[in-house]
């Protein structure tokens, strides 16, 4: 009997240690779960119920198991590439399709991890955002051939500074112009439009030359009006502060000698009259005849003269026509 007793304890104690067992061998499981790879081109980086704790270099590293710490892996040595299709307007009004491929490299794990919600996502957004902005600054011969090289470069540098301003961790390795095409659907408008654009031009550079050569023409021609209005006033003023300066004087000589100055004025009017007129009619006095000199025809006489006798001829001398002042006799002589 108590052989079988002792029988039936070490069975008891078999069966209490069996759970231990159990036990002791899902936390040894659940321990090694802590064990993780860091690969040589990875980061891990290690968090404590969400919290960060710790970065990991490359090899083997213990960490307390799930779901007190985990190891996130971030590869920071590998190149990514993301591309993508789009259609975009140009500086001079045309669409083109371009398709986009960025290579990229993650440099800050934390930044990655805690800094952005989708790297990838918002890595594609702000490319296309960067391309649109530098083709949207661009003609369409730069982008299709002039200066592909000098978009991408200006694009990768708008990529980074964005990218940095977000603290992404990322870094832009090179952007690529993979293929740039006209939409068939709009290249004969787009021709339409670039033709207009270019007889606008050739308008406006037409327009700027006129008036480049009609404005100088316009500004030279009031100055010189208005130069010959002011020589005019001074022409007006100097002759009229001349005329009266004379009569002054003439008043002057007038109140001194009356008579004399009366005499002196016909004179010098008759001298005048006489000097401008081509024709002098005499009166002789008791004969009742006039005397018609014209003047006009002796000189042209006198000057016909001149050279004939300069010839070696002779010439008659001018004849005077004679009026009688009743109409009665009429001779020549």
């Amino acid at each position: 009997g108590t052989g079988g007793t002792g029988g039936t304890a070490g069975d008891d104690d078999g069966k209490s240690r069996a759970p231990l067992f159990v036990l002791g061998a899902v936390f040894l499981v659940w321990l090694f779960t802590g064990v993780f790879q860091v690969g040589a081109a990875e980061k891990g980086v290690i968090q404590r119920f969400g919290k960060y704790v710790g970065t990991r270099g490359p090899g083997l590293g213990m960490h307390l198991p799930w779901p007190i710490e985990t190891v996130r892996k971030v590869n920071v040595a590998s190149i990514n590439s993301i591309d993508y299709k789009s259609r975009m307007l140009t500086a001079d009004v045309n669409l083109v399709e371009i398709h986009v491929a960025v290579q990229f490299r993650y440099s800050d794990p934390l930044a990655v991890l805690f800094k952005v919600r989708d790297p990838e996502g918002t890595l594609q957004e702000i490319s296309e955002s960067a391309i649109r902005e530098i083709v949207g600054q661009s003609k369409l011969d730069d982008v299709l051939v002039g200066s592909r090289q000098q978009i991408t470069e200006s694009t990768r540098d708008l990529i980074q500074r964005t990218l940095d301003t977000y603290e992404s961790g990322i870094v832009v390795s090179t952007v690529n112009l993979v293929d740039v095409q006209v939409p068939e659907a709009v290249a004969a408008s787009q021709r339409d439009a670039n033709k207009a654009i270019e007889d606008r031009d050739r308008f406006s550079k037409e327009a700027q030359a006129y008036a480049n050569d009609i404005l100088p023409k316009a500004l030279g021609t009031a100055q010189r009006t208005e130069q010959d209005a002011e020589a005019y006033k001074s022409k007006i003023v100097a002759q009229a502060e001349g005329e009266a300066s004379r009569f002054s004087q003439l008043a002057t000589a007038y109140a001194v000698a009356p008579e004399v100055t009366r005499q002196r004025l016909y004179i010098e009017t008759m001298e005048y009259v006489l000097a401008h007129s081509r024709k002098v009619i005499l009166d002789a006095k008791g004969a009742g005849n006039m005397i018609y000199l014209p003047l006009d025809k002796m000189l042209e006489r006198s000057g016909s003269r001149s050279t004939a006798e300069q010839a070696g001829g002779a010439t008659r001398l001018p004849e005077m026509d004679t009026v009688t002042v009743d109409g009665r006799a009429r001779g020549d002589r």
